[in-house]
């Protein structure tokens, strides 16, 4: 079945909410990784085109946020961790004996593929709550560490990187164990024009109004998630949805933007999942979209199930991105990853649209390829192509969009480890490996590098753009890119 479509682009009906449209105000944006008006540097390093940098207290993957002129940014502190200037997790080291997880020990880079595998963009831990004791340990039984640790939000001026207010959400020891390569401050924030929600995986949720006043929290619940917690928050515009996969009590919550109340929750037939759940606002209706073994669309207001896929892997990291018309999803399956699907769903689907053997589509799926799926980062819509990162190796594909031809499979020159997920802007597309080199190409069916620019540093989460500036997270700084 062949339709056709327009270009990946927002198109009337396609609502850009609640913040300005220039902000960046959650995890990749309104717009899926798109900076619709921003013209972007297309060439860096560490002394050309560099505005600001900040150091950053503390550890965490948690992408930055931007809301007018403030930047807000996630971190978790302890005073036994041991600070680093980019440096990667050599595998096979115990993280508790490098000051707990998601502290990166001492040394001199190893090698290209030294990562161990886990979640990359959003992670952490948790307390006692609706059916939540405390958290029974961690990955491969690991325990969680024997330390105090501060949960905070840092509140910086855009244009100078100069902080103007932090706050301290919680003050206690972390509930369950996570794997060394993760964070306890790994989940991006969102925010509003008047609120910020900064959610801290099993240690709970909060809400502060943009000068650092907490309004409310709520405690979730603790539960064991393999790897520790991956998921980040998203928001229509009444409620907060967290998509809480475990290995013991998987759930989607949506609660109160005001009060924090729980308006809905569901039961959902899930493991370990990581992905960040997807408000997809199409030309018929707005749908909160979740990852997992089954991709579901629920009504955002009620909970309600319109439709669902099944047999989509599990253990999911990546997260959707959807226009007026498609939404796209991918994965790298579990185990050795061989299935690794890349699935394009029609707007206005109902019921279960699973795809029967031999099938690539239906009424629901406008295609299905596989392999091709991504690791760590989520899927690019732009300009009628889609575009999907290998963790490993440094790959690259590009899909048509309409039809899920591909166009290319390369590996990119250097290229490390991709857990950050690409952007784009002004007709170019930007892909971050984890050892600070950005590439910047052109957009389209052939792949046409305009530059390679390097950062000294690490990287795992992904960047935050707004008014010309791009802003990377790396172990200890944020840095501030423009021209």
């Amino acid at each position: 079945m062949l339709i056709r479509f327009p270009l990946a682009i927002p198109l009337p009906g396609f609502i850009i909410p609640l913040a300005s449209a220039n902000d960046w105000a959650q995890f990749r944006g309104f717009i899926g990784g798109v900076a619709m008006d921003a013209q972007l540097p297309t060439q860096w390093s560490t002394d050309q085109n560099i505005q600001w940098k900040t150091e950053i207290p503390g550890y965490g993957w948690s992408q930055p946020i931007i809301v007018g002129d403030k930047v807000f940014v996630t971190t978790a502190i302890t005073k036994d961790q041991k600070r680093t200037q980019a440096t990667r997790f050599p595998g096979g080291e115990d993280p508790r004996e490098q000051g707990g997880p998601g502290v990166p020990p001492p040394g001199n880079r190893p090698p290209p593929g030294a990562f161990p595998s886990g979640p990359g963009q959003g992670r952490p831990p948790a307390f006692g709550g609706p059916g939540g004791a405390r958290g029974p340990g961690g990955p491969f039984g690991m325990g969680p560490p024997d330390a105090i640790y501060q949960w905070k939000i840092y509140c910086l001026d855009r244009l100078t990187g100069q902080e103007i207010w932090n706050a301290l959400a919680f003050e206690g020891t972390p509930t369950i164990g996570i794997e060394q390569s993760n964070t306890y401050a790994s989940q991006t924030p969102l925010a509003d024009n008047d609120r910020l929600y900064a959610y801290f995986g099993m240690t709970g949720i909060f809400c502060f109004d943009l000068n650092g006043k907490l309004l409310w929290s709520k405690d979730l619940g603790s539960y064991p998630v393999m790897f520790g917690p991956g998921s980040s928050p998203a928001m229509d515009d009444e409620r907060v949805f967290v998509q809480c996969d475990n290995d013991e009590q998987s759930f989607l919550v949506a609660l109160d933007k005001k009060s924090g109340d729980e308006v809905w929750r569901v039961d959902r037939d899930e493991r370990s999942n990581y992905s960040t759940p997807y408000v997809w606002r199409n030309k018929i209706r707005t749908e909160l979209v979740t990852c997992g073994d089954t991709v579901r669309s629920y009504d955002p207001a009620t909970g309600k199930l319109f439709w669902e896929f099944k047999n989509f892997g599990g253990g999911v990291k990546p997260s959707p991105v959807g226009d007026a018309d498609r939404l796209c999803v991918c994965n790298s399956g579990r185990g050795n990853g061989s299935n690794s699907p890349i699935v394009m769903f029609i707007a206005g689907a109902s019921g279960d649209i699973s795809l029967k053997d031999n099938e690539t589509s239906n009424t629901g799926v406008l295609w299905r390829v596989s392999p091709g799926g991504g690791g760590m980062a989520s899927p690019l819509m732009y300009q009628g192509c889609v575009y999907v990162l290998q963790q490993n190796g440094g790959i690259l594909g590009c899909y048509d969009a309409n039809t899920g031809e591909r166009y290319y499979r390369q590996r990119l020159r250097n290229a490390t480890e991709f857990w950050s997920s690409p952007w784009a802007a002004a007709g170019k597309v930007y892909c971050l490996d984890s050892d600070g080199q950005t590439f910047v190409f052109e957009a389209g069916p052939e792949l046409k590098i305009v530059a390679t620019n390097s950062l000294d540093d690490n990287f795992r989460s992904s960047v935050a753009i707004a008014h010309g500036q791009i802003l990377f997270r790396g172990v200890d700084r944020l840095y501030s890119v423009t021209e």
